[in-house]
């Protein structure tokens, strides 16, 4: 189970740090990412870290978002700046066994669990 936090009402330039905190077993853990979801779209994937500490930005965050692994083993974050009005949409966490290579291609499990999100809205 994921839960996701830090959401919010922005001006463009502005910035937000999204937390994620997973709960239960995280052994089997290869790749953590932050999706974004924009109203109407599907859900893409922004950015992805591998247990290894190598990270990957989708072209339109690279340069302005950043993921990290916080302290807590089980705590992922999403520095968000230089938002803009494209950057709106629900964003969720995953921690899945799936290699990182694979997370970087699109690859997903259909059945997923996915957490509530936390809502990210920027004004122009």
């Amino acid at each position: 189970q994921f839960v996701e936090s830090g959401g919010g009402l922005v001006q463009a330039g502005g910035s937000l740090k999204l937390s994620c905190v997973a709960y239960g077993n995280i052994k089997r853990i290869n790749t953590i990412a932050w999706y974004h979801q924009a109203p109407g779209q599907e859900r893409d994937l922004a950015a992805a870290i591998s247990i290894g500490g190598v990270v990957n930005y989708t072209d339109s965050v690279k340069g302005r978002f950043t993921i990290s692994r916080g302290n807590a083993k089980n705590t992922v974050y999403l520095q968000m700046n230089s938002l803009k009005p494209e950057d709106t949409g629900l964003y969720n966490c995953l921690w899945t066994p799936i290699s990182f290579e694979d997370v970087v291609a699109g690859w997903v499990y259909e059945d997923e669990d996915w957490g509530q999100g936390t809502q990210v809205t920027v004004s122009s």
